[in-house]
């Protein structure tokens, strides 16, 4: 299977956005990805950081998921579109996931969200497994991929053989560039990723924003929890990849044994 991570840079628009959307799109299909994930809220931003997120309101949010289904439909290629919904409850950080005809086959809200996301959004209540051409398939949205190991693992126990990792960590104004993926001076996200993928025996594909100072890479990490590709640090691309399906079996997330913990 042919996956792609499309890492664009900030959106100072929502037609910026959808401009950089379908590039991607269109790269990730023209190299043959049968499914392309974007980063963490990318239309419109993710809120309360650095950079300044456009207006979303509920025509903004019908408008990009109009589009994004028209471009995954055109360029035959599912998507899977980090953005945010409007719900009863508030705003909820989420993963939309469209078929290759274009028709949102799922939703990931986030259900653990950052302390410091507490005053822009609400948690999501529920997890999903996904499925695209016969492979079965996770969403863990960044806080929940590296703090909340539980939340990958639920999808890895139902037979996930990947679990995509939409997020954002870093800043494109101030910070550090890094040079070594899994460096011990470098923050610990892409430690975790490792874990992440070697703890339950599938890929675990990460996906951040195409920042100049980037805190973890766009890359996919194997079932042996090594780094199999990741684009260079401090520029956007997409990032296409075969996986070995076989090779996510799966093994060590099934001999999870919550009977074994009792109250």
């Amino acid at each position: 299977m042919k996956i792609a991570l499309a890492s664009p840079s900030i959106a100072i628009s929502i037609d910026d956005g959808l401009d950089k959307v379908e590039r991607c799109i269109s790269t990730a299909s023209e190299q043959g990805a049968e499914i392309v994930c974007f980063p963490e809220a990318y239309l419109p931003g993710l809120r309360g950081l650095d950079f300044e997120v456009p207006p979303f309101e509920l025509a903004d949010q019908k408008r990009v998921l109009d589009s994004v289904a028209t471009m995954a439909h055109s360029h035959g290629i599912a998507t899977i579109l980090g953005t945010e919904l409007s719900t009863d409850t508030g705003r909820q950080i989420a993963a939309v996931l469209f078929d290759a005809e274009g028709q949102i086959q799922g939703i990931q809200a986030k259900t653990q969200i950052d302390p410091s996301e507490d005053q822009f959004y609400v948690p999501g209540e529920t997890r999903q497994l996904f499925e695209i051409n016969g492979t079965k398939f996770g969403i863990a949205i960044c806080h929940e991929g590296w703090r909340y190991p539980e939340t990958v693992r639920w999808a890895a126990t139902r037979g996930a053989k990947i679990v995509f990792h939409p997020q954002h960590t870093g800043s494109d104004l101030t910070g550090v560039v890094l040079t070594e993926f899994g460096s011990t001076s470098a923050p610990y996200y892409e430690k975790a990723m490792m874990c992440r993928g070697l703890e339950n025996t599938i890929y675990f594909a990460s996906v951040n924003y195409g920042m100049r100072f980037q805190e973890s890479a766009t890359c996919v990490i194997t079932p042996a929890g090594e780094c199999q590709a990741q684009l260079p640090y401090g520029k956007a691309g997409v990032l296409v990849q075969e996986i070995n399906i076989d090779a996510a079996t799966g093994l060590l997330a099934s001999r999870y044994a919550p009977e074994r913990y009792p109250q």
